[in-house]
């Protein structure tokens, strides 16, 4: 992603507000960060990750929230920028209790934040969450929710995958194209499926054992490696990281073989300049955060009373816009990060200044 926070000081990062939430009883740690609500309410989901340090988790929190702005700019959306993290390990202390704890902190906001899931959260976790508090997003269907924002999320993927391969390869295919896939998780999985339907050869790694034996068991015909280094260094045209995010960085942008990254991880770039490294080795970057909305696409329908069909319509779309940027792009002389940031900028702005026209 073209966009950075240089800081974890969320007064010089620009962000709106950022709360702290504990509940002693019940274990929850949580942060939740709304960097910009100039389009509407803050929209993003909640991580629950077992973070070193309470800084880590901030600066999580302050990269993820700015980012959610830009996607939700970019997708159309009128919603603002926010995001959430659980400090803890789910495996060993998540419970409705804490969910719930949690989901009443949400409330106290009163609207400002819109909660849906994230890495360690699932639909299920939203329900529980959803007993507190009216502001979330991708519950249930049971619950008249959307279910699993992933499958759009993938979806989103392959159409910006899609159109960066007509901008480099002159057609909107992925078919007999190599595509490693680093991470077999919520979203790897459904793309790794888009792919070989495609016609693509998908090589994938994951570090969970248990991904690794369900794509042995649905997608034999996968090439599965050691690591995510394997991974980099392999004769690929298409990476796709789709695991956690700092996958572009000084070790593995000058060990790619690809000429093109797409994939679902969040803040790919680990810093600023990786964009211009990445374009310097003739290396077609798709900003994440423009390819990855299908997601909050998906969960932002519920909003409205959810319509997969229509919310897939609009996740489609990706293509469209991830040709625009890349035009942009070279129209310019600039990276697609860059000019993504451009236009995502420019309809915060240019939306977010109509709140100064005040409504009775």
């Amino acid at each position: 992603m073209g966009v950075f926070a240089s800081t974890d000081d969320p007064v010089s990062t620009g962000h709106e507000q950022v709360v702290f939430c504990q509940d002693k009883q019940s274990g929850l740690k949580a942060i939740i960060g709304i960097y910009s609500t100039a389009l509407g309410p803050a929209l993003g989901g909640t991580r629950f990750y077992p973070y070193a340090s309470e800084d880590d988790a901030l600066a999580d929190v302050l990269d993820l929230s700015r980012g959610m702005a830009y996607k939700n700019a970019l997708a159309g959306l009128d919603l603002g920028g926010g995001k959430a993290v659980i400090w803890g390990d789910p495996e060993q202390i998540k419970s409705e209790a804490l969910l719930r704890a949690y989901g009443r902190f949400v409330e106290s906001l009163g609207g400002r934040y819109y909660t849906a899931c994230d890495v360690g959260t699932y639909v299920a976790d939203m329900d529980v969450v959803a007993r507190e508090t009216r502001y979330v997003t991708g519950r249930s269907v049971e619950h008249g929710g959307a279910g699993d924002s992933s499958i759009l999320t993938a979806w989103g993927v392959f159409q910006g995958m899609r159109a960066a391969a007509e901008h480099v390869w002159g057609t909107p295919s992925l078919r007999g194209r190599r595509v490693g896939v680093a991470g077999l998780g919520k979203v790897g999985k459904y793309l790794t499926g888009h792919l070989l339907e495609d016609g693509a050869e998908v090589v994938a790694t994951d570090v969970n054992p248990k991904a690794l034996t369900w794509v042995r068991a649905n997608h034999p015909q996968v090439t599965l490696v050691d690591d995510s280094s394997a991974l980099v260094a392999a004769d690929l045209d298409v990476y796709a990281p789709c695991a956690l995010g700092g996958a572009l960085n000084d070790d593995t942008v000058p060990a790619l073989r690809a000429k093109v990254v797409t994939g679902a991880a969040n803040n790919q770039l680990a810093h600023p300049g990786i964009e211009k490294l990445l374009a310097d080795r003739g290396i077609l970057y798709t900003p994440d955060y423009v390819v990855n909305a299908g997601g909050v696409i998906q969960v932002a329908d519920e909003i409205e009373g959810f319509n997969f069909e229509r919310a897939k319509l609009r996740a489609t779309r990706i293509y469209d816009t991830t040709r625009e940027i890349l035009n942009l792009a070279d129209a310019e002389g600039v990276p697609p990060a860059v000019a993504a940031d451009r236009l995502a900028e420019r309809r915060m702005a240019d939306v977010g200044r109509l709140r100064a026209i005040h409504l009775r």
